[in-house]
């Protein structure tokens, strides 16, 4: 990806979300942009004009952490998006090397990871990557997933489920929340990685073929996306609402350990025992998450 145009169309998309009033300058007559100008931003990051418009057009190589800091405060960035500021810098050095990633087509977990994978009997966890690929998991999340791995010719990856199959519109009752965090997820990470020939690629699908997604991707947003609640309509047993925890692998940069889980009592937790019961009883014990396919152990 072209570090540069990143670098500017971010900017431009941030400081467009920042209104005057909102940075305690006055308005004016005459406006021009949305948000505030070139010139605003300089004065409110104390830069010189012309330094914070070479900074804009994409010369953020050398940029030091003070002047990052104080666009991110200029621009009013959340700490997702300060962090997204710093990883285009860093990506622009001269030093810069890709962190290290493994590739999703041979990740293999270690059979300590799919042990305490397969312990989780409550709800799904499964461990992911920046570009959404599924790559381990216990039994239930195959289950929980199963439309996801259902699409022909694919391996199991989120993101292309949400945007080219069209059960995800069902799955996700509120699908235009999910399309975003998942755009939101795949820009973040093209940041932290921007030279991933598989991330790359994806993008460049998904782009082709969905006009929402390569709506959603350029507006740059960005997120940290580590806990919350989503409402789900599973194909088997229908609505359960779900709090999740995301967790950083710190033994594999880059992957994410994700468990799913309902509270106790409630109706949605009736129902992921459902699932468990449906999906011991269609895969057995022993179905283990693979890049494309499923695999039995003896």
């Amino acid at each position: 990806m072209d570090n540069r145009a990143e670098v500017r169309e971010f900017l431009v998309s941030r400081r467009a979300q920042v209104s005057p009033q909102q940075a305690g300058l006055p308005a004016g007559a005459n406006r021009r942009v949305k948000g505030l100008r070139r010139s605003e931003v300089a004065i409110l990051a104390g830069l010189s004009v012309e330094y914070y418009t070479r900074l804009e057009r994409g010369a953020i190589s050398g940029a030091s952490g003070q002047v990052l800091e104080s666009i991110a405060r200029a621009l009013r960035l959340d700490d997702a998006e300060r962090a997204h500021l710093f990883d285009l810098a860093q990506a622009a050095g001269p030093a810069a090397r890709p962190p290290r990633r493994r590739s999703s087509k041979s990740y293999v977990p270690h059979q300590s990871l799919q042990w305490a994978l397969d312990a989780v009997t409550a709800g799904p966890a499964f461990v992911r990557n920046g570009r959404m690929d599924l790559l381990a998991g216990n039994p239930l999340m195959r289950a929980f997933y199963k439309d996801c791995y259902d699409m022909p010719g694919q391996p199991p990856n989120i993101a292309r489920f949400t945007f080219l199959d069209e059960r995800a519109r069902r799955f996700y009752p509120d699908w235009d929340a999910f399309a975003e965090v998942t755009v939101s997820i795949l820009r973040t990470e093209a940041g932290r990685d921007p030279r991933n020939k598989e991330l790359h690629d994806l993008v460049g699908e998904l782009g082709t073929r969905s006009e929402e997604f390569r709506k959603l991707w350029g507006e740059h947003n960005v997120r940290h996306h580590g806990t919350g609640f989503k409402t789900f309509n599973h194909p088997i047993v229908g609505e359960m609402t779900l709090a999740f925890e995301g967790l950083e692998m710190a033994a594999e940069p880059g992957l994410t350990l994700t468990i799913y889980t309902a509270e106790p009592g409630s109706p949605s937790a009736e129902r992921m025992q459902l699932l468990a019961s449906w999906a011991a009883s269609e895969y057995g014990n022993a179905v283990h998450a693979e890049p494309g396919r499923t695999r039995t152990e003896s």
